[in-house]
Formats: C-alpha cells, structure tokens, sequence
C-alpha cells in the first residue's frame, strides 16, 4: 500500500493534494449535518442512530483501518522506540484536544447553530495560532500578519456576539443561555484546536506523521467514547451498532476523516508550507458553499459580514506570510481554517 501511495504522489502536485484535502475538510460541516437529518428518517425505537456523538465515535473507528494501512510502513519497532516519554504524554494531550475535545465541541455547535456560522467563528484559530507563537516560540509578526490576524478576530466574534437567527429578545431565562451556544462552542473548539497545532508543530515534529495520525485518531475515540459514557451513560451508543449508522460511516469514515487526512500530509511533502497555509484558508467558504447547497442555509447579512472579513484577513494573514521568516515543520502542520476530520 505505502509503495502504491509513493508512486502515485509522485505523479501528482502537492498543490492538487492541497486543494483536495481542502475540498473535503470544507464539505465535512454541511456533510455531519447532513448525515444527522438523514437518520431522522431511519428511526431505532424513535432514536435517531446517526446521532453526533455516533458519527465522531463510529466514524473514527472506520477510518482507522484506512490510516494505518497506508502508514504501516511508519509502525516499525525502530520507530516506536524512538519515543520518548515526553512525546507519548503529548500524544495523548493531542488526542484529547483534537482527536476529542475540538470534534466534540464543533458537532455540538453543529447542532445549535447554522454550519456558516460555526464555520467563521471557528477561525478564531488563526489569530490565537499567530499570538501562540508569538507568547511561546517568540515568533515575530510583521505588519500584514498582525492586520490579517485582528481581521480574523474581529470577523469570527460577530456571529459570536450576533449568533444564527438574529437578535434575541431575552424574553424568558432560555433565550438568554441558548444566546450564542453554539457560536461559543465552536470558539471553544478552537482554542482546543489551536493549542493542539501549536504541540504538534513545535513538540511533535520528530513523530512518523503515520503514528501521529493513528495514535490521535485512535485515542481521541476512546477518550470521547469513556467521556460520553461518564456524562450520558451507557445507553447514549445503544444505537452504535445500527447497520444504516455503519454503511455512511464507512463512507465518512473513509472519505472524510482518513482521506482528507491523507490528501493534506501527502500535499505537504510536496507543497511549500506557505501554499498549503493559503489554499487552507478557503475552507470557510467551501463549507458555506456546501451548507448551501447540501442543507439550503442562505447566509444573513451578518454571516456575509463575517465571511468577508474573516477571509480577507486570512488572505491578508497569508500574504504577509511570504516575506521571509522561520516556517514551521510541514509534517506537522494542521490545515488551519477549518474540521481536520477528528
């Protein structure tokens, strides 16, 4: 598998890896959604089986068999060992973080708020990743960067402040805790998100982008499945065996989760890391696109107000990226703006 994976890449632009991998982490909100109704209409017992949760746990799973047959070349006994202690213990941060906390946290925005808005509001990434390296590895931002990066705050916080469905009117105690969950969730998944990039660029570089994957992947299941089990009990996956939840996941499984991820790793090796930093930044509008046309979500005035900024910011934030400066390791750089798949 690894030596037909090695002759095709080689025949292929890194910038068309990019792009796909793009493509598919842009589609991946409207497409969650999009699974979550379609189980409405196959009810077990008045459950619907493609619930969120199933879809993070069921999905991971099925995806693993696809990571690990790709990169088995990378689980060699030469490789495990070289693992330090500290490496391992980061391992598992990560995976809390991205394998389990950011996914979480954005299925549940999913299903509070419009996928657009989860979309802008999740590009808080950016400027957090940016002050992040500023604080910790004293990277330094020159003018382009700085603007590009307050354009990304201040357009990811409008949804959050003016969140899908207008203004409330804060008639009754509800209106005021369902003001703006969803928009928060998603901020919430980004912080989680950011600080997992920043571990994996800086700390876990040295780690076979194949054990990296598989070891995310797999421990982000099992700590969202005991997690879930804690907060819901065990009849919250009764459904997870549901043979119309397992044939979509082995389609988003493999598709979403492990191709995309797949695509990105594979455009790295042969992409400069300021393209594929570029290309990343149009994932935000793909996935409007796609809630458009999968789920029929017409942006508003003020999500059409927060795209613009957030990607022109991007853009801009890229941009300023081209001058001169340390670049970070590309094996393990996270497609920044948008869902990298669980």
């Amino acid at each position: 598998m690894a030596e037909i994976r090695d002759r095709f890449a080689g025949t292929v632009s890194g910038k068309i890896y990019l792009w796909l991998a793009v493509f598919i982490f842009g589609l991946a909100n409207p497409v969650v959604r999009k699974l979550t109704e379609l189980g409405t209409q196959y009810p077990v017992e008045g459950r619907n089986p493609i619930s969120l949760c199933n879809v993070l746990f069921v999905g991971n799973l099925c995806a693993l068999p696809v990571l690990f047959a790709v990169y088995r070349s990378d689980w060699t006994p030469g490789n495990l060992g070289r693992l330090s202690r500290r490496e391992l213990s980061l391992l598992l941060i990560v995976a809390l973080l991205a394998g389990a906390l950011a996914p979480a946290l954005i299925f549940q925005a999913l299903s509070l708020a419009m996928v657009s808005s989860v979309l802008f509001v999740s590009r808080i990434e950016t400027p957090l990743l940016l002050a992040l390296s500023v604080w910790l590895y004293g990277e330094r931002l020159n003018r382009y960067q700085s603007i590009g990066a307050l354009m990304c705050f201040v357009g990811a916080l409008v949804p959050l402040l003016l969140p899908s469905g207008g203004v409330p009117t804060f008639s009754m105690a509800e209106d005021l805790w369902s003001f703006g969950m969803g928009e928060g969730f998603a901020a919430l998944a980004a912080v989680a998100s950011a600080v997992a990039t920043i571990l994996s660029k800086n700390s876990l570089a040295a780690v076979p982008p194949g054990i990296y994957l598989v070891v995310r992947s797999a421990l982000g299941a099992v700590i969202f499945f005991f997690v879930a089990l804690v907060l819901y009990g065990p009849e919250h996956f009764q459904d997870a065996f549901s043979p119309v939840l397992w044939q979509w996941m082995l389609l988003y499984g493999a598709v979403i989760v492990a191709l995309g991820q797949l695509l990105w790793f594979s455009g790295l090796k042969r992409a400069a890391i300021l393209d594929a930093s570029l290309i990343s930044s149009f994932i935000p509008a793909i996935g409007t696109v796609g809630a458009y046309f999968l789920l029929g979500e017409v942006p508003d005035g003020i999500q059409y107000f927060s795209g613009t900024l957030v990607i022109a910011g991007l853009l801009l934030s890229q941009w300023g990226s081209r001058q001169p400066q340390a670049a970070s390791s590309p094996e393990m750089l996270e497609p920044i703006g948008g869902f990298k798949g669980m």
